[in-house]
């Protein structure tokens, strides 16, 4: 039995796993408040206690850099170390990896079903592949092909410096800076990063705040307030925000496949995709991935493609450990 988690800033899933044909398969899951917990140990614990299945080995995918097994989270006060976290469990081995990394080798094991394309393309079948997920944070990580198989990678491309592309994200940018001191894309491509592009435009005099959205907002989570308004089209200035957060998505999205030159694919993931999918489809996100001056021609053939399955990190996490063990052979071809 397996034991998997998708480690974010907001929520904790965890899953457990068996081993059908080449593919893990999923027999219990739950989910969990991340801030309502001191670390990671503390949720496993009270997972495992209410399953009382035989796990032989784990892993995490976590939002954060793990670098030699460890991870300080920067969205949560945790301090997660692999090795600590397999003692005080009593299991034989715990992996951490990235959480984008995670969604990367989850996705290779999704269905038709488990996308929405934003651009069929024509995909490159040897060439590399890219992941953004804006969520709590904003990720990013890679794939590349062995002459075998696709091996994913992580990377930390979510807090690189923000690049304006006009003279209204200048201003944007400016603002934030003097909120922030340095301004990531996460500061702008996150839930958090949707409520401080509302935050800019109403402070600025673009907009009128809806009293009823301000409202919504203090009672829940701003970013999701603005964005049901925005959908719903009862808040001119939630429209805005969402109509600039998505064309900043489509921007770093082109960026993230130059960086990589992913002529196979660029994968969308995290929790907000799905939910505002009336607006990716839409022209602007298509048009500010394209817009690379000399580079459109590479990246007009790249297939583009929203993952709508939420579990597809809690999937990837179990398949890296069921690999790791050698309990599969091979996995992203």
């Amino acid at each position: 039995m397996i034991l998997a988690g998708d480690i974010g800033g907001t929520s904790t899933r965890l899953g457990l796993f068996e081993i059908k044909g080449r593919r893990p398969s999923l027999v219990a899951t739950e989910t969990f408040s991340s801030r309502d917990a001191k670390g990671l140990d503390e949720i496993v614990r009270k997972f495992k206690a209410a399953h009382k299945l035989s796990v032989e080995v784990a892993c995490f995918g976590i939002a954060g850099p793990v670098k030699s097994q460890r991870v300080e989270t920067p969205n949560l006060p945790w301090h997660v170390d692999a090795a600590q976290l397999s003692l005080a469990l009593s299991l034989p081995v715990v992996w951490l990896i990235n959480d984008l990394e995670a969604n990367a080798y989850g996705a290779a094991a999704l269905k038709k079903k488990d996308f929405e394309v934003l651009n069929a393309g024509h995909a490159d079948l040897i060439g590399n592949a890219a992941i953004i997920s804006a969520g709590t944070g904003l990720g990013e990580a890679g794939f590349y092909f062995d002459g075998k198989r696709y091996r994913p990678f992580a990377s930390e491309g979510g807090h690189v410096d923000f690049a304006p592309r006009n003279e209204l994200e200048i201003e944007m940018l400016r603002f934030l800076i003097g909120k922030f001191g340095r301004v990531s894309y996460e500061r702008v491509l996150s839930g958090p990063g949707l409520r401080n592009i509302y935050g800019f435009l109403r402070d600025t005099g673009r907009g009128a705040e809806t009293p009823a959205v301000a409202e919504q907002m203090q009672a829940g989570d701003p970013s999701a307030a603005i964005a049901k308004a925005a959908l719903e089209g009862k808040c001119d200035l939630c429209g805005q925000a969402l109509d600039l957060f998505v064309a900043i998505y489509g921007a770093e999205a082109g960026n993230l496949a130059l960086k990589l030159k992913a002529t196979r694919g660029v994968l969308i993931g995290g929790g907000i995709a799905p939910k505002i999918l009336p607006r990716l489809r839409g022209a602007a996100f298509m048009a500010a991935f394209m817009d690379k001056g000399r580079m459109k021609a590479l990246l007009e053939p790249i297939p583009v493609r929203v993952i709508l399955n939420d579990r597809t990190a809690l999937l990837g996490a179990a398949l890296y450990a069921a690999l790791e063990a050698g309990l599969v052979e091979h996995a992203l071809v």
